[in-house]
């Protein structure tokens, strides 16, 4: 199996959907009843009851405790000073270190909470087939912003899309913990005078007619501190999952004439998307502007993939990222990527995306900057996304400020005209800036289990931010003889219908006329920003089966789709 970053690794060194007979699952049910608890929302805009600083991790662990005291909104001790600033609908959590490095703050709420409750958590940057609801789990890291339900109505709870520390929260029977992590690299970040706005914490209270996913929803709008782009149907083709970097100038002309013959032939134009395979051997590419402009001539809107922080062999290590971010993994280490905090590096950053824009390509698909920066991928970050022991060029700004400031420098280069298409990026910084968002993981031409895993846990959880903070992107339709037709099938119907970006990777074996039918019909769909369609057992379920439309299409209101195949789940997941 090869993913995106196996690839670059070694290259650079069924059952039908049915209708269901009722959309009132027991769940639901429960979530319409009259409620005979008391109201469990947490109120979180106000003072906390405890903060406290830490100037370095040891081991990934934060160090060096110092508890600071309270005076009104204000906690101090040790030259360090923490605002907690009450304001009508948000608390401002703001810090002052001019004295030393400062690494973490943690804030503390103590509420006493009832421990049946369900939670929702985010991810740091995709997510990799671990979202959902759960019980009360401690030491669970929620990056970003949290949801509660309690059998009746849902509460959501987070940070500004403009926070300037990698924020997460935890959950307790006796209280909410919020961290903010304000490294640099992976030492404290050196402020000097500067007061940091660390982050805008905000809640959305839910009602019991309120449906949990809306709740959800209604937090990411609050939680947007910039306009979103417009937000616009996005749909066609990308060679990836069935090619796996193989590909050729001449294959993806012809699978471009395959979306075009399978798209409408008014409205929304489809993308015909250059994934990574060009950058492994671009000699036996062609020119990549007459590229774009062939596939413009079919009517299609050219895309092309591109790595930001990648540097080239020879590149000054005076503008590369130090060594110690990845640790000893080999793997890791023979990596060469540049530090966007150096003027010089950013130089190189923008000649990359203005290079793909002047040669005309419309959407740019930018890839791998969490993992080029902070050595390290969603997965494995848990509530330390770097490792210590190490420093950017720029000590004087956060991971998160750096995280935003390259996303900036991506918009402008690119230019505000192109598609902006972010993966293994932080969506909560791509809020207002991208187009577009990859949210999980590499779905596969190779094993379903990855689709299953991938793909619809991240559509099914990620769903309240489509439309709100970009389009979600859930990866690729990967039409392989690998795959069972039957289940990719469900899947591209079930993310033209939510109204989710629709990319297909189809093989040329896999062009049938059930293929080209079920195609058509999801390409129509898609152009026009999908039927709604949204789970119904999300809060019961880690790959929903049940979904309902926002339709007048009576025949695919109420769908179920059947995820597994005959032999079940696989324990089993290719790399």
């Amino acid at each position: 199996m090869t993913t995106r970053r196996s690839f670059l690794s070694a290259g650079a060194a069924a059952v039908t959907g049915l209708p269901v007979a009722s959309s009132a699952f027991a769940i639901e049910k429960l979530s319409q009843a009259p409620s005979t608890k008391a109201a469990s929302f947490l109120e979180l805009l106000r003072v906390p009851d405890l903060v406290t600083a830490y100037p370095s991790f040891h081991q990934t662990v934060p160090a060096g405790r110092i508890p600071l005291a309270r005076a009104g909104e204000r906690w101090a001790g040790q030259q360090i000073e923490v605002e907690t600033k009450v304001q009508a609908d948000a608390l401002v959590l703001s810090l002052q270190s001019p004295g030393s490095p400062m690494a973490a703050i943690h804030i503390r709420w103590k509420i006493a909470r009832a421990a049946d409750l369900l939670i929702l958590g985010d991810a740091w940057e995709r997510s990799y087939g671990e979202l959902g609801w759960r019980n009360i789990i401690p030491e669970r890291v929620l990056p970003w912003y949290f949801a509660t339900f309690d059998g009746h109505a849902c509460h959501a709870y987070g940070v500004k899309t403009d926070a300037r520390a990698l924020c997460f929260w935890q959950l307790d029977p006796e209280g909410v913990s919020l961290w903010l992590n304000v490294t640099n690299g992976g030492n404290g970040v050196e402020l000097g005078e500067r007061l940091l706005t660390m982050a805008t914490v905000v809640t959305h209270r839910g009602s019991e007619n309120e449906e949990a996913i809306d709740s959800v929803a209604d937090l990411c709008r609050t939680m947007c501190a910039r306009p979103s782009r417009p937000i616009n149907p996005i749909y066609g083709a990308n060679d990836w999952d069935y090619s796996y970097g193989q590909s050729t100038a001449e294959s993806i002309l012809r699978d471009t004439d395959f979306l075009v013959e399978m798209s409408p032939t008014a409205g929304v134009r489809p993308f015909s998307v250059i994934d990574g395979g060009w950058t492994n051997n671009t000699a036996a590419w062609p020119d990549m502007g007459k590229l774009a402009s062939e596939i413009r001539k079919r009517t299609a809107r050219p895309g092309i993939w591109v790595r930001p922080l990648e540097a080239l062999a020879g590149t000054p290590s005076a503008l590369q990222l130090p060594a110690a971010r990845v640790g000893s993994r080999k793997d890791r280490a023979a990596e060469l990527a540049y530090d966007p905090t150096i003027p010089e590096a950013q130089a190189a950053i923008r000649a990359k995306l203005r290079q793909a824009a002047d040669w005309g390509y419309e959407m740019v698909k930018h890839d791998f900057s969490t993992y080029d920066l902070l050595g390290q991928w969603g997965f494995e970050m848990g509530p330390q996304p770097t490792l210590p022991g190490w420093s950017l060029h720029d000590r004087t700004r956060t991971n998160a400020e750096v995280i935003a400031g390259l996303y900036a420098l991506i918009r402008e280069a690119a230019g505000s005209n192109v598609v902006i298409d972010g993966c293994n990026t932080v969506g909560h910084f791509g809020q207002g800036v991208f187009d577009l968002q990859r949210i999980g993981d590499d779905t596969s031409g190779h094993q379903w289990e990855r689709t299953r895993r991938m793909g619809v846990n991240t559509l099914s959880f990620r769903l309240p931010q489509n439309g709100i903070f970009f389009t979600i992107d859930p990866d690729l339709v990967g039409l392989t003889d690998a795959v069972p037709w039957e289940l990719n099938r469900q899947w591209l119907e079930v993310l033209a219908r939510s109204g989710a970006a629709t990319i297909v990777s189809s093989a040329p074996n896999m062009r049938g006329k059930e293929q080209r039918d079920a195609l058509r019909e999801a390409f129509q769909i898609a152009s026009t920003g999908g039927s709604g369609a949204r789970p119904v057992d999300w809060l019961n379920s880690s790959t929903p089966e049940h979904w309902r439309s926002r339709s007048n299409d009576s025949a695919h209101a109420e769908i179920t789709y059947h995820w597994n195949t005959p032999d079940g789940a696989s324990a089993f997941l290719l790399p």
